[in-house]
């Protein structure tokens, strides 16, 4: 990071460290999933494309994170098991739930068109996510029980419901008739009404939900002169639908499950739903502060040079990331003005908002999945001519600033160090460039000021004052708020103003006290009014 007189708004951030020996749990929800599937005419109850696309991420985030062992999920969600001892990112609740959702959401998008063909993405889905904290392995077990039995208490009544509305009954009367009903009073309702025996008619996949673990297979890496094999174990991932997943059967046929999250010692029938959430790691941010949601793109470096970004600065890759900030403007109407350098973007919250109960966990997942799946939709409509090969996602986190004024010290920060790095970055790959290796560059840097670096630049692309001239959206970052547009509407006298809240990307100064005096209503008034295409300047 940059050093300025800015850096001390860094003291705000709160450490969200898991601490040992709880083992990470990592719940994944679809956001509002309902409306969703309504859209996109999912097959009632059960969608079995809609289902394994869903197996499909979970895969993914096993394949991707060495340290996830196992998951669990059924209709729009999925829990994600972390072993025991992991140190993945510090154990720091908001990095690891953040990630996980996003590559998720990406993943999701990724894949729509390989399970879904014929169908486009009409809006963007997205999820959101949170940590549970089992302290032992015996919590895990509860757990997994509930999950597992909320999937066949739900499954069993969606059948029912699905299949008294397709014999042409109302939602209501299907209500009223579904109210209070038992297990063994809906079981007997499909079988009598319907011939449907529940546990032999219904596929597992509906009745039981997906286990996605890691197994070791033996593969064939290669053959000797001799031709004898040359075989190597590798961890495989699969899927199962199990019977009982909280049963020390199950848990036993996985060899590496009691090493990595310890042994059930006993088997349990039931559980309360209420003691499981008692250990939902949840924290309200604090009252009438200002929250920013930082979003970092995650290995944005690789995921550059695969892609062949311009260096050093790719103004579509740029523009994607603004188009993407936009839409999060538009979809959360409690986010006032964001701003963003490179692969970050930093949202601001109103400071009275109740957005999800002020939740943390809630707010960070739910931006952080809704960008993500913005910037893996759009990317054909910024490089139509360059494929995705491989999903990017973003981790996030909330920081609370108590005053207007330490939030603009915030922003301010954040564009002394687009600055900085820029104009680093700028000098760098002109020397690499001009015909220095990469280290050298770095070398020849080290140490340099500000007019150093400037001085550089005009030497070597021989033009005066070659900084200033390069384009605003490199050296100031880019601002997103609402504003407000005059459009002329005729009329009978011969034209009438009127007008409306747009959405814009520019590139201006915040630091100045200026931007904030020209623009009060940003951070004092509130912006509810409708989105339309962002005007960039």
């Amino acid at each position: 990071m940059a050093n300025s007189k800015y850096e001390y708004v860094k003291s705000f951030e709160v450490e969200d460290e898991i601490m040992l020996p709880n083992i990470i749990v990592v719940r994944v929800d679809g956001r509002d999933f309902r409306r969703f599937s309504e859209v996109h005419e999912f097959q009632k109850p059960n969608d079995k494309k809609a289902l394994d696309l869903m197996n499909e991420c979970a895969k993914v985030i096993l394949e991707h994170f060495p340290d996830v062992i196992f998951s669990y999920g059924y209709s729009d969600e999925y829990s994600f098991i972390l072993k025991k001892e992991t140190k993945f990112y510090q154990r720091r609740a908001s990095k690891i739930h953040s990630l996980i959702v996003s590559l998720f959401t990406s993943v999701y998008v990724t894949k729509w068109k390989t399970l879904f063909p014929q169908k486009d993405l009409k809006y963007a889905p997205s999820f959101r996510s949170r940590i549970i904290c089992c302290a032992s392995a015996e919590i895990l077990q509860a757990y997994l029980l509930w999950r597992q039995y909320d999937c066949h208490l739900n499954n069993q009544y969606d059948t029912c419901f699905w299949e008294l509305i397709n014999s042409g009954k109302t939602e209501k009367v299907v209500e009223e008739l579904l109210k209070g009903s038992l297990k063994q009073d809906k079981n007997e309702l499909l079988y009598q009404c319907f011939n449907i025996n529940y546990k032999n008619d219904i596929p597992e996949i509906f009745r039981l939900g997906t286990c996605t673990l890691k197994t070791e297979v033996v593969d064939i890496v290669k053959y000797k002169d001799d031709g004898c094999p040359v075989k190597r174990l590798r961890k495989k991932v699969i899927m199962v639908h199990s019977e009982n997943i909280a049963s020390m059967r199950f848990w036993r046929k996985q060899l590496s499950f009691s090493k990595e999250l310890g042994q059930f010692t006993a088997d349990i029938y039931k559980t309360r739903h209420e003691y499981v959430k008692s250990f939902l790691h949840e924290s309200k941010l604090l009252p009438y502060t200002w929250i920013i949601i930082r979003i970092d793109g995650c290995h944005f470096h690789r995921f550059t040079e695969v892609h062949e970004f311009e260096k050093p600065n790719d103004a579509e890759a740029l523009n994607l990331m603004n188009s993407c900030a936009a839409a999060v403007l538009e979809e959360f109407k409690d986010i006032v003005f964001a701003y963003g350098v490179s692969d970050e973007y930093s949202f601001a919250v109103k400071k009275d908002s109740q957005l999800y109960q002020r939740h943390a966990s809630k707010i960070v997942s739910a931006v952080v999945s809704f960008f993500s799946s913005m910037y893996t939709m759009r990317w054909n409509d910024f490089f139509p001519h360059k494929e995705m090969k491989y999903p990017t996602y973003f981790d996030g986190r909330a920081v609370c600033y108590p005053s207007r004024e330490i939030l603009i010290d915030y922003l301010a920060w954040r564009q002394v160090d687009c600055h900085i790095n820029n104009q680093y970055n700028t000098c760098f790959w002109m020397l690499v460039k001009s015909g220095k290796s990469k280290s050298d560059a770095q070398n020849y840097l080290k140490g340099t000021q500000a007019l150093e670096k400037s001085d550089l630049l005009d030497q070597l692309s021989r033009m005066d004052n070659y900084y200033s001239r390069l384009p605003p959206m490199f050296c100031l970052g880019s601002s997103v708020y609402w504003d407000t547009e005059m459009k002329m509407l005729e009329d009978e006298q011969g034209g009438a103003g009127k007008s409306r809240k747009i959405v814009v990307v520019k590139h201006c100064n915040i630091i100045e006290s200026s931007f904030w005096e020209a623009h009060p209503e940003i951070l004092d008034h509130k912006c509810n009014n409708g989105f339309t295409t962002p005007s960039v300047v």
